[in-house]
């Protein structure tokens, strides 16, 4: 599958971005971008609530980016949020409605893929090097530090936080002085020093700033000379020239500088406190700038997906490492789920791919729980996915995993808020049954299962010869059968004479 155009969406905390891309070969050429100061940040209440204001601003931003994209195929637009929905209590509610005006659907991705994707996207748009570099990107409401080499981050980290935030918390109506300024600092301080270590272990040769704040800062500082014999970037001197020009001035909206920009004066005292910080926390002399950012490694990441190097599978493969997950076991559940699938769906249609990259998932990782203990397993293997940091994954995509390792065993009425119909009941269905099949944990051949789906649930045909020779499975699917009965779905299983067949 290949795409000349693909889009990548960024609904940050201060600004929405869109941007689109022309492939070309395993690079993607940047051909138009949009920018929208939504300010979703500022909308935040004392509760965590996005006020009305900003959700207008952000449903009015999306609708002109919906209709820049009209006509893009589903699968060649990928959109993101991050810090601001990440905490909104009324994210669920405000998504649909945001999802309707684009056009699309939006992820909201956790600070460590934030940061993840932050890192491919500066990298691919600097030159080739075989350097470490710091990558430091100063959103509205979160900061990511990111360590790597060539375009794979090693190290990530996402703090709590940004301009806007930091506006909030110690620039009220904008006024700044030395005491507020140093109150901000010593606050970005503190989150930083807690993986100081650890960034300097790994190391870097070259710091690298991404996203707005740095664009602005850098700009700034170039725009008036400010840093020693005008060079460029953003140097440890020419920081602490605009940190006193800013303090002198009283706010960022009285400083009379070349290159400021209105809609970032907002944010400028936070990112100026907060890179400052950085600067010292990390013993910064020097830093460059990037333009590529979280939108440019959206659409780097979109590409892997199109050319089968899905971080996701990769994510996957390491959480198997990592938790010591029985690969036959594995191998074996896989093989029967996706045997009853095909029989439901058609496997290598795009319109089931994503159903079946979450089932094989699923089976990958069904077991991972037995790592914290094998009572309960799958609750404790849903907890693990929905909460762990897994690159490649938005925070659905994690929900949407933890809820069929969930549905592996038990009761089903932990799983009845789904919509009848919802393609997960298929998937379920599937991973249960080969989970149940393959109890004994050894290599004996099933016989052929036929499945199909009916108005009403599920229709499984069984040689009973193979039924009478297994009367513990055989008592399981009895049981299973009540299992789906108390959700609404009948599970009918019927017994074919003749001899048993393998597969």
């Amino acid at each position: 599958m290949s795409y000349e155009l693909i889009a990548g969406v960024d609904l940050g905390s201060n600004s929405f971005r869109l941007q689109v891309g022309r492939v070309v070969g395993d690079r993607i050429h940047p051909l138009d971008t949009l920018k929208e100061p939504v300010r979703l940040g500022s909308g935040l209440t004392r509760e965590k609530m996005l006020d009305h204001g900003s959700q207008q601003r952000a449903i009015e931003a999306l609708r002109r980016f919906g209709e820049r994209l009209r006509g893009f195929a589903p699968e060649t637009v990928r959109a993101v949020t991050t810090d601001a929905m990440r905490v909104a209590r009324n994210a669920r509610i405000i998504l649909p409605q945001a999802e309707a005006a684009l056009g699309f659907p939006i992820e909201i991705i956790g600070g460590r893929e934030e940061a993840r994707l932050i890192f491919i996207g500066a990298a691919n748009a600097l030159p080739v090097a075989a350097h470490r570099r710091l990558v430091v990107d100063i959103g509205g409401g979160s900061t990511e530090l990111i360590i790597g080499e060539g375009t794979e981050p090693l190290l990530m980290e996402s703090l709590f936080m940004g301009g806007i935030s930091y506006r909030q918390r110690f620039f009220p109506e904008g006024r700044v002085d030395k005491k507020s300024f140093r109150a901000a600092g010593v606050s970005a301080a503190r989150e930083i020093e807690s993986m100081v270590a650890d960034y300097q272990r790994c190391g870097w040769q070259e710091a690298v700033g991404s996203s707005g704040s740095a664009q602005e800062i850098a700009g700034v500082l170039e725009s008036n000379e400010l840093n020693p014999d005008a060079g460029s970037g953003i140097s440890r001197e020419g920081l602490a020239r605009l940190r006193q020009l800013l303090i002198r001035a009283g706010s960022a909206e009285a400083l009379k500088l070349k290159g400021l920009r209105g809609d970032r004066l907002p944010i400028l005292p936070g990112a100026i406190a907060i890179m400052s910080a950085v600067f010292s926390e990390l013993a910064i002399e020097h830093m460059t700038y990037s333009d590529g950012a979280l939108p440019l490694g959206v659409l780097y990441d979109l590409l892997g997906r199109f050319e089968h190097h899905d971080t996701r599978d990769e994510t996957v493969v390491e959480f198997k490492r990592r938790y010591q997950i029985e690969r036959a076991q594995v191998v074996r559940v896989e093989r029967t789920a996706l045997t009853l699938l095909g029989q439901l769906i058609t496997l290598d249609s795009p319109e089931h791919e994503n159903d079946v990259h979450f089932l094989r998932w699923a089976v990958s990782l069904h077991e991972i729980g037995v790592s914290v203990a094998h009572t309960g397993f799958h609750k404790h293997g849903a907890y693990l996915v929905g909460n762990a940091d897994m690159p490649g994954f938005s925070k659905r995509d994690q929900a949407r995993l933890a809820l069929l390792i969930l549905g592996q065993r038990g009761k089903l009425q932990k799983l009845a808020a789904m919509p009848a119909g919802d393609p997960n009941w298929r998937l379920v269905f599937c991973l249960r049954l080969a989970v149940l099949a393959h109890r004994s944990r050894d290599d004996q051949p099933l016989p052929s299962w036929s499945v199909k789906e009916s108005p009403v649930g599920f229709e499984l045909a069984i040689p009973a010869a193979w039924l009478d020779a297994c009367p513990m499975t055989a008592a399981a699917l009895g049981d299973e059968t009540q299992l789906w009965r108390r959700v609404g779905i009948k599970v009918q299983v019927s017994r074919l004479p003749g001899e048993m067949v393998a597969p």
